[in-house]
């Protein structure tokens, strides 16, 4: 009795089981839903551990180091000015000091910082173009991933500027290998229909109608639970939806504003709506399982085209330019001002992905979220402590709530190798590490 009575229950677990992607496929979409207690007969709590993520977000230019600096160690410790916007999310994040990379004369420091920050170079191995590149860490993390979700990885840019004048080497910062960029997208209403494939014939009829005929022959298998997890995927689809039908509607605005041809109209967002946008955007990637491995750029390494902030300088600023003009005290505050509006972004996201849901835990609880820049002064080029900061601990791998003052001269590699581990990584050196960062 007891055998027969528990083939009868593996029976109907089958027949309530669905496969993620084939959920929905009708009116020309294929989406992929959150992981539904109905998809795989057990909550992530009932598993060993939900999918692990890795995302970065990086900041150009460096950062005023007397504003950024941490005091006290491992638990005990103050986050400084400009890391203030995250004292509300302390618990869940850990910063780093005293990680170095080795700046490689002879070739441009910003190109540099910006491309190989996340390279596996060692110093001594430089691509054709002079930089130690070869790939980068998210890559590498993607190599352990990519098996597994539709997309390898997602490469995103807040880069406003249509008169791009600098070369590739400033605006990415994923690269497969020298030579192969893993190319940034800036353009939000692109990444959109690339992570939801929507045909393009259908794009005037709402992505919440196609799927919902589709949804609706699922309730009746779904749990309390599961509904409420597909209420809350449909619900933030469609507000990326309505973000990007707002993009789309300003067209018109801009057509009557300007005589000559119109611009596509995402460079005209207020910037923290662009920022938060892409970042929603990544989110939604990253909660779906389309990809586990995701970048963010907030603007282009160096640029020197006037950039405008929204709500905090009322002209244009010049940040590259601003770098170099840290001895004028006024500009050296406007810069912690600016530093401080990147972290408020980046802490905007991380409470995003809290309030992603997973089982017991939630998407942030499973993510290692980076936020870093190639630089710590972007006024002398300097490469060494880089500002870090990870929120999330990846799965419990990393212990949150601490600063790790590592003694001065450790490579920023160790960390980088440690991050790969935590993916499932088995390379006992990367570049120059000496040993792998301890993260627990």
């Amino acid at each position: 009795m007891g055998m027969r009575y528990q083939k009868e229950i593996d029976l109907r677990m089958k027949r309530h089981t669905l496969a993620r992607r084939t959920f929905l496929r009708g009116c020309g979409i294929a989406m992929s839903l959150p992981l539904l207690e109905v998809m795989h007969g057990q909550t992530w709590a009932d598993q060993s551990t939900a999918p692990k993520r890795a995302a970065f977000f990086y900041i150009p230019n460096g950062v005023v180091q007397d504003r950024w600096g941490v005091d006290g160690d491992d638990s005990e410790f103050k986050l400084s000015p400009t890391l203030s916007p995250l004292q509300d999310l302390k618990n869940y994040i850990s910063v780093y000091s005293n990680l170095d990379r080795v700046k490689v004369a002879g070739t441009d420091g910003h190109a540099q910082a910006s491309t190989c920050w996340l390279s596996s170079a060692h110093p001594t191995e430089l691509s054709p173009a002079g930089y130690p590149l070869k790939r980068t860490v998210d890559q590498l993390i993607a190599d352990q991933t990519a098996a597994h979700t539709p997309f390898r990885s997602l490469e995103l840019s807040c880069n406003p500027y249509t008169d791009n004048k600098e070369s590739v080497y400033f605006d990415n910062i994923s690269w497969y290998g020298h030579g192969h960029v893993a190319k940034s997208m800036r353009d939000p209403d692109k990444v959109f229909r690339r992570l939801f494939v929507v045909d393009e014939n259908k794009v005037s009829a709402s992505i919440l109608d196609l799927v919902m005929e589709d949804a609706k022959s699922l309730q009746r298998q779904l749990g309390r639970q599961d509904l409420r997890k597909l209420d809350e995927y449909l619900e933030s689809v469609r507000a990326v939806e309505k973000q990007i039908k707002r993009i789309e509607d300003r067209k018109g605005t801009i057509e009557q504003l300007r005589l000559e041809a119109p611009t596509v109209p995402w460079p005209e967002l207020e910037r923290h709506e662009y920022i938060r946008l892409m970042g929603d955007l990544m989110v939604l990637a990253l909660q779906t399982d389309l990809t586990r491995v995701a970048s963010l750029m907030v603007a282009p390494e160096r640029w020197s085209t006037p950039q405008k902030v929204h709500g905090l300088f009322e002209q244009p600023i010049l940040h590259h330019s601003w770098t170099h003009q840290q001895g004028d005290d006024r500009v050296r505050a406007e810069l912690a001002r600016l530093d401080q509006y990147h972290v408020e972004q980046f802490a905007y996201v991380v409470k995003k992905m809290l309030a992603v849901k997973e089982g017991d835990s939630t998407l942030l609880d499973n993510t290692m979220f980076l936020f870093g820049s190639g630089l710590s002064s972007g006024k002398d080029h300097i490469y060494t402590n880089l500002p870090l900061v990870i929120a999330g601990s990846a799965g419990g791998a990393i212990k949150t709530h601490r600063h790790v003052k590592s003694d001065s001269g450790t490579p920023v590699a160790n960390l980088w190798l440690a991050m790969t581990q935590v993916m499932g990584a088995t390379a006992e050196s990367l570049g120059d590490s000496t040993r792998a960062l301890q993260l627990k």
